[in-house]
């Protein structure tokens, strides 16, 4: 999140502000648009927003790396607070905010695709005490 007053007043300068209801967006956000307007029709859209805390489960099978299945503790914003992978043999590696170098939002909690992967805090819980750090490796 940027919130630093320097870095708001960098910015102020070099930001073309947009109305987000203006009949035509700036090329990019046309598609997001679009894409949430879509979304609004579907159940579970919007099911997450407006929490501090959602704690997701996600099956990760793709590009290049080894299949895994995700528990992640997300915060309002979308960012991971903390995450747990778990390989299918069995070993469980946690991490959060000082062992990655970028933190982006991961997670749009508007998005009805992430309304059935919620799950319950104590099952996370679980998950990450299991695990170990992904230092100690």
């Amino acid at each position: 999140m940027v919130d630093s007053p320097e870095a708001i007043e960098r910015a102020d300068g070099d930001l073309d502000e947009v109305d987000i209801d203006a009949p035509t967006m700036p090329p990019g956000l046309d598609g997001l648009r679009a894409k949430r307007d879509a979304q609004r029709g579907h159940p579970g859209f919007g099911a997450l927003a407006d929490r501090r805390t959602v704690h997701l489960r996600r099956r990760w099978d793709g590009d290049g790396d080894e299949p895994a299945t995700y528990f992640m503790e997300v915060g309002s914003d979308g960012r991971r607070l903390r995450q747990v992978e778990l390989a299918d043999d069995g070993t469980a590696l946690k991490s959060g905010p000082n062992d990655w170098t970028f933190n982006p939002p991961v997670v749009d909690l508007f998005d009805p695709e992430w309304a059935d992967k919620e799950i319950h805090p104590d099952e996370f819980e679980a998950v990450w005490l299991r695990a170990r750090h992904v230092d100690s490796e």
